[in-house]
Parts: structure tokens; sequence; C-alpha cells
């Protein structure tokens, strides 16, 4: 979902070089992790919001984009640790209300990586089931926190197959098969069953809209079609291919990443991306309109 903040924070992970957003108009490096367009900026466009969205932490952001609609990811969603969201969410709302008043303020309001990459630095604290628990309670209280910022439309995305994803299937996956890693997409079915049902008990608790938003099986039930898509990223062989190591001067990149589901050996394509949105928005768009 990041769509620029990332570059703003004292990380190394950046992507605001080449090939990064070689399918965004222009060929401009965007700072998305990824070849184009992120599912931020395809759910705004179907919703008739704007074509892109842009970064929280942009240079220059007009108060017109905060109307719009910004991110607030870096590098990958993430509940782990919360502070950091809320405090941005509070600061675009006081911005909101700078510029625009209470009332354009209040209508606005009424209106995987954590499995993968951070468990490895808690897996000392946590094991599988423990920790898929423990994202899953943060991602509960981060629902209550924005309710009480008198956020009243909330959609939360499940968990994502992130054991099938290149990196995960090179390094865990075996040598000669390279399958998906089971132990990490349980992880992912678990924070799910957790979450899911809290999800529809806070609905039902709170007034206003809370929607539990499933693209796990979609995503799986690409990645398991090869003769449609591929098991590679367009950005290497599966190795660790992200951030600099997808870069001009990689050996191993492919001439068309329009054929690729993967662009990195995380992050999703363009392509794939309007795959998984084109099926989000069939199945609740129509929830979201009657609500």
């Amino acid at each position: 979902m990041d769509t620029g903040n990332n570059n703003n924070l004292p990380t190394l992970l950046k992507c605001n070089f080449p090939p990064y957003g070689k399918d965004f108009p222009n060929g401009f490096a965007t700072r998305r992790f990824s070849d184009g367009r992120v599912p931020s900026d395809l759910i705004a466009e179907n919703l008739g919001l704007a074509k892109t969205l842009p970064a929280y932490m942009k240079e220059n952001l007009k108060p017109e984009d905060l109307l719009k609609g910004v991110t607030f990811a870096s590098g990958r969603t993430s509940y782990h640790p919360l502070t950091a969201k809320i405090m941005y969410f509070k600061e675009y709302i006081s911005k909101i209300r700078q510029h625009f008043g209470e009332g354009r303020a209040q209508i606005i309001l009424d209106h995987s990586n954590d499995l993968a990459h951070a468990y490895m630095a808690q897996s000392h604290r946590y094991d599988c089931t423990s920790y898929a628990n423990f994202l899953a309670d943060l991602a509960i209280k981060f629902v209550r926190e924005l309710y009480k910022l008198r956020t009243r439309k909330i959609g939360i995305f499940c968990a994502v197959p992130v054991g099938c994803v290149p990196l995960q299937r090179t390094v865990f996956g075996g040598m000669l098969t390279r399958g998906c890693v089971k132990p990490f997409n349980n992880m992912a079915k678990q924070f799910n069953a957790r979450v899911s049902p809290a999800l529809e008990s806070l609905d039902k608790e709170l007034d206003g809209f809370i929607l539990y938003i499933n693209v796990y099986g979609t995503l799986f039930d690409v990645i398991q079609h090869p003769k449609k898509y591929t098991d590679r990223g367009y950005c290497g062989s599966g190795s660790l291919a992200i951030s600099y190591m997808c870069n001009i001067f990689n050996p191993l990149r492919c001439s068309n990443s329009l054929a690729y589901l993967l662009w990195a050996s995380y992050h999703p394509t363009e392509r794939a991306y309007q795959v998984i949105v084109d099926n989000l928005l069939d199945k609740y768009l129509s929830k979201v309109i009657r609500c």
C-alpha cells in the first residue's frame, strides 16, 4: 500500500529508482514497491476519487489531496507498532479541520509482511500460533482506536498467503521443489480465523460499518495457476531481489513485467493487484454503498 512514505523514514529499504515504477505513467519511480500502481490507487480510481493517492508524508502535499485520501503505509502495511499510525491519523484529521473546517472533517470520518518478515525478529517470544493471535489482537485494538477517533467506516484486509511469495519459497520451500511454506500460510490462516469473527462481533457492537475483506483465496488461486502466471518475480529469480537488489543492473530482470504476478521477492505487480482489486470490488463494493 506504500505510495512513498518509506522514502521519508530512516530505513535502508527504498524503491525510488528504476526499474521501480517502470509501468507507472511516464515510467516514473514513484516510491511504490511495484512496477506501477498499488491497491490503494486502484481502489481510489474505481471509487471515482483519483487515479492515484499520495503518501501522507509526501513533500508539498496539497490540502486538496487530503480530501481525496492519503496512505500511511510504509514499505508494508503493519499493525505492529500502532502508536505512529494512530498519531498520523490524528494529525491528518487535524489538518482537515484546519483547512476545511469541522464539518468537512466530520463528513470524512462518518463516511503481511507482519507474518513473514517481522515474525523472524519475534520468534524467540512467540510460536507461529501465538504470534498470529498477537497480531490479530493488535488489529482489533487498531479498529477500536480508529472508532474512538470517530471513524465509522472501516475495512480490514485479511492476511495473505505469505508463504507463497518467491523469497519464502526459495529460502524455506526446499531447494528443488520451492513449494509454498505451510507454517507461514498457516500463520496467516490463524490470524484470519481469529480476526474475522472478532470484526463481525465489533460490527454488531459498534455504531458504524466494519468490513472484513478476504483476499487470501484470490491471491492463493492466482499463484497456483502457473500457465497464466509465474512463481518467480519480474526482478530476480525468487531470491533476495528486493529494494536495492532490484535495480537496472540486475541481470536476472525480465523484459515484460506485464507477464508476471510478482514484481520482486515480496510485492505483486500492478497486473496482479488489478486482479485482486477487481475481485474484492465485485464482492464488497455493494455492501459498502448500502452502508
